[in-house]
């Protein structure tokens, strides 16, 4: 099944900083070969949805790996049945409302 999800992991007891643990994560996404747009507050990440389960609990691994003792994620998640879609059409649809 394909899955679009916008994925925010929180490292706690790191301090105030997470940029680092956040560019260990895109590592791990750029590794696992999927689509993803990194954004102010997560990233995006599409594919099929074992892959897709799979890269966040790598990152998971890997920032716990880095040291941050807990970790916070909040997932959205949205999977469609009557056509596929991607995250650039989603886009796409909106920035031809507004007529760009």
């Amino acid at each position: 099944m394909h899955v679009i999800v916008d994925l925010c992991l929180v490292p706690v007891g790191v301090g105030t900083s997470v940029s680092r643990y956040v560019a260990a994560c895109q590592t791990v996404l750029e590794a696992a070969g999927l689509e993803h747009q990194l954004h102010p507050y997560g990233t995006v990440i599409e594919g099929d949805w074992d892959a897709v389960m799979a890269a966040i609990k790598a990152c998971h691994e890997e920032v716990h790996r880095m040291g941050a003792p807990r970790i916070h994620t909040n997932l959205k998640v949205g999977t469609r049945t009557d056509r596929m879609q991607h995250m650039a059409d989603k886009v796409r649809s909106v920035q031809e409302k507004l007529g760009e």
